[in-house]
């Protein structure tokens, strides 16, 4: 059993922070039922279901802290997982930064859970892999993709009376469709709440379309061009920018938001005024659990506003240093958009390049945020509001920082996968001047 109701994990985490002997004690139980299948050359290549519930116990003696896991919830593996992480706490270097457990919390539930997604089964997964090949199969096109789904629970509690308990979800979608000399590549996916907002035999046309219309790309010339990418393309570059708002590494001269002379940018404009991001964990399209790591409530939180620094991450041990509020760790990043689809914001565009997706992003410059990275699965020139023809695909050279700042006009914000399996984006589709192309690439 892996799907635990909120009495029985509370049982098993209240017997824990009875077994531990520790200064304190904080236990965490997870546990999911998660489908997949996976697809390729038109053929259904894997498919399976794990179920697996763990424990993981923290303890800390003073300054000292020990962690342990486990998978079996026997009293005598309790008492062994408590024993261990004790053991390995009182063998540890006392950490300087150590800062207690979390007091007793209130926290008001998110909707991270869906009965249709929960309701997957065999058969759906079948449906949507035969839904994917069948429209490729003998049309020269060859997909291959992969679907995830889960069910599962979250859990946590520690010996200073925190507990909590919620249930959650969660579906991705991706396909690949290439043309079968492979000189045509295209891509769709979906990160939903719903599964029942699914329909793959309707978006693998997209990426059907994509593949044969991208074959015979002709090479265009490096350099600036307006472009309008997708929210899978940019959300590649926003969430390595996100890794710098932490208060710390700006205070501490590691960040493009740190301030000359020390102190950081908070309060301060650093991009257009188009631009706002925030976190909301009870967003009803990109809900996340109401928590954070470390226990911390979440709330509504504004990022950037109107293009100016509105908060920054501090971590309780920063906070307390620096004499400011502690903060919760965001679980999802929403951006504000309009209301133009993709179509609609290439219709308006006199010349400009579409880009599907990004990918290989490695960072060059961490002060300016300057990456590195490809377009790839369908890149095309625009001309006269009209898709001309497929373009070779571009190595770029960007910063987020100053693409934020070049904005022609935003779409209407979709939900996409972000860098790790719990964070959630809602992204628009955006037209930017002056992207930076620096070479050409002959993958497809």
């Amino acid at each position: 059993m892996s799907i635990f109701t909120e009495q029985e994990a509370k049982a098993i985490l209240d017997k824990v922070i009875k077994l531990s002997k520790a200064d304190e004690c904080t236990a965490t139980l997870a546990g999911s039922v998660d489908g997949n299948i996976r697809f390729a050359l038109n053929n259904v290549s894997t498919s399976g279901i794990v179920s697996n519930a763990e424990l993981a116990v923290q303890v800390a003696f003073g300054k000292r802290v020990g962690t342990a896991s486990i998978n079996e919830f026997d009293d005598a593996s309790l008492e062994r997982v408590v024993r261990r992480a004790e053991d390995l706490a009182k063998l540890a270097p006392e950490n300087p930064e150590f800062v207690p457990a979390i007091g007793k919390q209130t926290y008001r539930s998110t909707p991270t859970f869906s009965a249709s997604t929960a309701a997957i089964d065999p058969d759906f997964r079948a449906k949507v892999a035969a839904d994917s090949i069948a429209p490729c199969r003998g049309h020269g096109l060859i997909a291959a993709g992969f679907l995830e789904d889960g069910n599962g629970f979250v859990a946590m509690a520690n010996s200073n009376g925190n507990f909590a308990y919620q249930t959650t979800t969660n579906f991705n979608y991706t396909c690949t469709v290439r043309t079968e000399d492979g000189r045509g590549s295209g891509w769709v996916g979906r990160n939903l709440k719903d599964a029942s907002d699914f329909k793959a035999d309707q978006d693998i046309e997209i990426a059907k379309r994509k593949a044969t219309e991208s074959a015979d790309a002709k090479a265009l010339e490096p350099g600036k061009y307006t472009v309008i990418l997708e929210p899978a393309a940019a959300a590649g570059l926003i969430s390595f920018m996100m890794n710098f708002f932490s208060a710390r590494t700006a205070d501490e001269g590691r960040s493009f938001l740190s301030k000359k002379g020390g102190g950081n940018k908070l309060g301060e404009q650093v991009y257009d005024p188009q631009v706002n991001l925030f976190a909301d964990p009870w967003h009803p399209d990109a809900a996340v659990l109401p928590w954070d790591s470390e226990g911390m409530p979440r709330e509504r939180m504004a990022i950037i506003e109107n293009g100016k620094i509105a908060n920054l991450s501090y971590s309780r041990y920063w906070a307390q240093k620096q004499g400011k509020t502690a903060n919760a760790q965001p679980g999802n990043l929403l951006m504000s958009g309009g209301t133009k689809s993709i179509a609609e914001l290439v219709r308006g565009t006199e010349k400009g390049i579409l880009v599907t997706r990004t990918w290989y992003i490695r960072m060059v410059d961490p002060q300016t945020v300057l990456l590195t990275g490809l377009t790839r699965d369908g890149t095309f020139y625009i001309e006269n509001g009209q898709i001309k023809h497929p373009v070779k695909n571009f190595r770029f050279n960007e910063s987020p920082v100053i693409m934020l700042n070049n904005i022609d006009e935003l779409g209407k914000p979709v939900r996409v996968a972000g860098d790790e399996s719990s964070f959630v984006m809602m992204i628009p589709p955006m037209k930017l001047r002056d992207f930076t192309f620096t070479s050409l690439s002959d993958a497809v």
